[in-house]
């Protein structure tokens, strides 16, 4: 029987190939990638039992693999969530043709020149001090949720208030500050800590809690370590180290976080 390869199945093939790479990208580096494999394990075992005929062990299995789906939802709920929020981020919202865009009425411009100077004042001076530091700059995902537990604020965007709350005698300086809408929406926020656990060493408490917000918004995060005063930027789990003043300046006004 002469075996024909169309395109389509090769396009086929380059879909799932993609979908399963951007599936490893999540969960690499996390307990959920163990588990994963081990699901994987289970299903070829399945298919081999089932090749062999051995009936009563492939009825077995069967009925796992049955309700698989939604065991794989329950168990990889977080790693759904980003991978869908990657999806919307990366393909939908900032694309080129994007949504958004084709839908919408009103031209998108760069971010305000003045809440991004203020921003970067305050970071830079924090840094030089050595103050630790950690603002969520929403985009399109609502922060409201993020704001439980910490302290409403509500207030126009300025380096001097931004210094106050993070200086350490004062006691809204635990925990994150929230910006949306050209905000300070909260401050003294708890944020959720990422999974990952092969992080470098020298990542605290601050770095993991700045890659776990990304992993669960869409938000960009800035941070100031308190050991270094380096200034670092967390995107979508990804996490830009040691960078200076003016890559934050450019940064906050080119990826229209307002």
């Amino acid at each position: 029987m002469p075996f024909h390869i169309t395109i389509l199945d090769v396009l086929d093939i380059l879909l799932v190939a993609t979908v399963l790479f951007q599936l490893y990208r999540l969960i690499r580096g996390t307990a959920a990638l163990s588990i994963f494999f081990g699901i994987f394990f289970i299903y070829l075992f399945w298919l081999v039992v089932k090749a062999l005929n051995m009936e009563l062990i492939s009825a077995l299995l069967g009925q796992v693999i049955g309700v698989g789906v939604i065991a794989l939802i329950i168990v990889f709920q977080q790693e759904v969530r980003r991978f869908l929020l990657v999806i919307g981020n990366k393909y939908i919202t900032q694309s080129r043709f994007s949504l958004s865009r084709l839908f919408s009425l009103v031209r998108n411009e760069q971010g305000s020149p003045r809440e991004a100077e203020e921003i970067v004042k305050a970071v830079d001076s924090m840094a030089a001090k050595k103050i630790g530091a950690l603002i969520v700059i929403g985009r399109k995902s609502s922060l409201d949720i993020f704001s439980e537990g910490g302290e409403i604020i509500k207030a126009r965007i300025s380096a001097e208030l931004l210094e106050t709350i993070f200086f350490k005698n004062t006691p809204l300086h635990d925990g994150a500050v929230l910006i949306e809408g050209g905000l300070i929406l909260a401050a003294r926020c708890p944020l959720p800590t990422t999974e990952q656990v092969t992080l470098p060493p020298h990542f605290g408490m601050r770095h993991r809690a700045a890659i776990g917000m990304s992993e669960h918004s869409d938000a960009l995060i800035v941070m100031i370590s308190e050991e270094s005063g380096f200034i670092s930027v967390v995107d979508t789990g990804r996490i830009r180290e040691n960078i200076n003043p003016n890559d934050l300046r450019n940064i906050l006004l080119m990826e229209k976080v307002w």
